[in-house]
């Protein structure tokens, strides 16, 4: 029973999940509100989202050439950090999908290659390319930019809606036994000195 009531979240989430996204940034631009803690589905997702709304930031703040080398380097460790916390949150909620479908008999289901963490991440940088691409063309002063910004607004959301529509085949799919997906594993290396051989060598960590 409890493996049908998590697999009914999942399906109810995917049919929704690009208004969560963007309800979400709308709260967070305006008031900086963190999402709430928790760890069932919806609160993961929004964690992961809110690792890319962050990421985000840091990634424009690290392109700065008005600021001296050791900004930019505190920048580069945040955004280590944040992405670590991103892609560990992309599994947790693969595990959190699988568990709501652990019943399921996947024994003549397809596989299939992208996992529905990894298609929720794309939407959550889907979300973020479309408000930020709608406010460069509320705010530019020239037509010319405006109008260039306006057209790939459409083209972002054609892109995001063909997304959600194949999460959600994916998830329905998995409901019927037809297809599945696995956790694939990230294994990031480069922020654990166990394991990045440069920052072993230098005693970080």
């Amino acid at each position: 029973m409890a493996a049908a009531v998590q697999r009914e979240e999942a399906l109810a989430l995917s049919r929704e999940i690009d208004a969560i996204h963007d309800a979400a940034l709308l709260q967070w631009y305006d008031r900086e509100q963190p999402p709430p803690a928790g760890d069932d589905l919806r609160a993961v997702v929004l964690a992961q989202h809110r690792s890319n709304f962050e990421l985000w930031g840091l990634e424009d703040q690290a392109r700065r050439r008005d600021v001296e080398d050791s900004t930019i380097a505190e920048i580069k460790r945040a955004i280590d950090a944040t992405n670590q916390r991103r892609n560990d949150l992309m599994e947790r909620v693969d595990e959190l999908v699988l568990a709501g479908f652990a019943d399921v008999d996947v024994a003549t289901a397809e596989l299939n290659s992208e996992t529905a963490g990894q298609m929720v991440d794309r939407l959550s940088i889907l979300a973020l390319k479309i408000r930020n691409m709608r406010k460069t063309a509320e705010r530019a002063a020239e037509p010319e930019l405006a109008a260039e910004c306006r057209a790939k607004v459409e083209v972002l959301l054609a892109q995001r809606a063909d997304l959600v529509a194949c999460l959600q085949r994916l998830l329905e799919q998995f409901a019927h036994g037809a297809r599945y997906f696995k956790i694939y594993r990230q294994f990031k290396a480069y922020n654990d000195p166990r394991l990045n051989p440069a920052l072993a060598r230098r005693g970080d960590g």
